[in-house]
């Protein structure tokens, strides 16, 4: 990859300064002026405000507009289709059945998405080797912890692209070298190197949940902790083998610091955790009520990627851009607002929720049921089955208006946070690396459902986390980490649909699964500028 091209990005951005104004969190940051590297990277300060630059750089991959992780996650799991408007390019099909032969001129679905998780990474290697420059006096704590945040975002980003993509390059230092592919197993380490480093450096204290109106979406050791096992269970399951340097016993300790820590816990009602789930309208006053939202930053949220609603057309990039992309085709339903129609939703998923699980109705807007498919204009929705995601949706007053703030825009004002990792994530992942708690921490999350125990097998747990995490970006890691051929068997399906209100149907190959090996296309502009030493993945050529 040429990294010089992102290093002028930056350098046009105002080098690591160049960031959203960011209000209502951490983020507000609106500089008037162009930091160089000649003149800054000196003080405390200095490095405080590159920081805030590295967490912007990891907003940006999901805020420019680009194929997000997030929507990328949900289109390749069982638990949605590509779909998008009905006469719409079919770049999301070729990524919903692994097959580029559904558009073939589409060879840079990724470009940008590469683009901006490396120009991300660049923000943290460069903080993070300008602090030894940097004059800490006596104050090594402080030093550490911000090392300890830039490694979390750079480890985080790392994470989403060798998933993505498994063979990319790894780089831990600013450079223009032309960079070949990683062996995954050094990025993986370096993943884990880089998480360890933040649980152990970032002081318990340095970002509290009782302060999290001023302070969430920061890094915390919990966070990393959590995400360390995050990233065990996925390496060890999709390579089957053990070598990251961490052993199981280390990660799951850091699973039950988070649980003993006190800092977080299961919000009471599954619904509360997201917006369209909990909002009620109310058609009298065109308001909507808001009361049973438990709020950004909630005790259940162990951390999260910030967004706002001051995004504009002029270059500030703060607002949940990919959000709109789940939205129901071009059709207002309050609290529901319209979007672009991705990912309509699987009925074998809808299908797989017991009759008393709360997270169904939390989860799935069921068209029929919620009184909005005659209101839906079906003839400009492409794979329709009834069924689109609730949680991470826009949102729309009684008259049909977005409800963002902001400029109101309901392209780029999108402001909902998305959780990056929950509490009851915590709970699952302990239970499955054999906590002796296993059974409560299982049980628990299973009540909050409305639901009475079950036996604490793998099987069972794995279920449990569709059912639980659905359209939270996961289930299809959670699949591929269960082994290529487990993946593919249960990717593969051949479902009825309707594409422009006439019969359709989404037809999913194992052999595509397993000829891609679960991984997706590398940009065809990344493999150019990189003179040919970026290598394809299988079955994308």
């Amino acid at each position: 990859m040429k990294m010089k091209k992102i290093k002028t990005y930056l350098l046009t951005l105002g080098m690591l300064t160049g960031l959203a104004g960011c209000s209502e969190s951490f983020l507000d940051v609106n500089p008037m002026t162009s930091v160089l590297d000649n003149n800054f990277y000196k003080t405390v300060a200095d490095a405080e405000m590159a920081l805030i630059g590295c967490y912007d750089g990891f907003q940006r991959t999901s805020s420019n507009g680009n194929m997000s992780f997030y929507v990328t996650s949900e289109v390749l799991s069982d638990n949605t289709f590509g779909a998008t408007g009905n006469t719409d390019g079919r770049a999301y099909q070729a990524l919903d059945r692994f097959d580029i032969a559904q558009s073939p001129s589409d060879n840079n679905i990724f470009n940008g998405t590469w683009a901006d998780y490396y120009a991300g990474i660049f923000r943290c290697n460069t903080l993070i080797n300008k602090l030894d420059g940097i004059d800490f006096g006596n104050d090594a704590a402080t030093r550490n912890r911000i090392e300890g945040e830039a490694r979390f975002l750079r480890a985080l980003m790392y994470f989403d692209l060798v998933r993505l993509f498994e063979k990319i390059p790894l780089l831990t230092e600013p450079t223009t070298d032309n960079v070949p592919q990683a062996d995954p197993l050094q990025v993986y380490k370096q993943i884990a190197e880089d998480l360890k480093f933040a649980a152990a450096n970032i002081a318990a204290t340095a970002y509290p949940k009782a302060d999290a109106a001023t302070n969430d979406g920061r890094v915390t050791p919990f966070a990393a902790k959590a995400m360390l096992a995050r990233v065990y269970l996925f390496y060890t399951g999709y390579y089957a083998k053990d070598d990251l340097g961490v052993s199981k016993a280390e990660v799951l300790q850091g699973l039950e610091d988070v649980i003993s820590s006190g800092e977080y816990g299961l919000v009471e009602e599954y619904k509360a955790l997201w917006p369209a789930a909990s909002y009620v309208p109310n058609a009298a006053d065109n308001t909507l009520d808001k009361s049973g939202y438990a709020g950004m930053g909630n005790r259940e949220t162990v951390f999260a990627q910030k967004f706002n609603n001051t995004q504009n057309y002029d270059g500030m990039l703060d607002g949940n851009r990919w959000l709109v992309m789940m939205g129901m085709r071009n059709t207002n339903y309050a609290p529901y607002g319209k979007g672009w129609g991705a990912c309509t939703v699987n009925p074998r998923l809808v299908n797989s929720f017991e009759a008393a699980d709360k997270r169904r109705t939390a989860s799935v807007i069921d068209l029929e049921r919620e009184g909005i498919a005659g209101s839906f204009d079906i003839k400009d929705q492409r794979e329709y089955t009834g069924y689109t995601n609730k949680k991470y949706t826009p949102v729309a007053l009684p008259d049909g208006t977005s409800d963002t703030g902001g400029s109101n825009d309901f392209q780029i004002s999108q402001d909902q946070d998305f959780i990056v990792i929950r509490y009851a994530d915590v709970l699952l992942m302990a239970a499955e690396l054999g906590s002796a708690n296993a059974q409560v921490y299982f049980d628990a999350v299973r009540a909050r459902a409305g639901l009475g125990s079950r036996a604490v097998t793998r099987e069972n747990l794995l279920e449990e986390r569709k059912l639980e995490f659905a359209f939270e970006g996961i289930r299809y890691w959670d699949l591929l980490r269960q082994g290529l051929s487990t993946a593919a068997s249960t990717l593969a399906q051949t479902q009825n649909v309707l594409s422009g209100n006439a019969a359709d149907q989404v037809v999913i190959k194992a052999e595509n699964i397993s000829k891609t090996r679960g991984f997706m296309q590398i940009p065809n502009t990344q493999i150019t500028l990189s003179k040919g030493v970026l290598v394809q993945n299988p079955g994308w050529n």
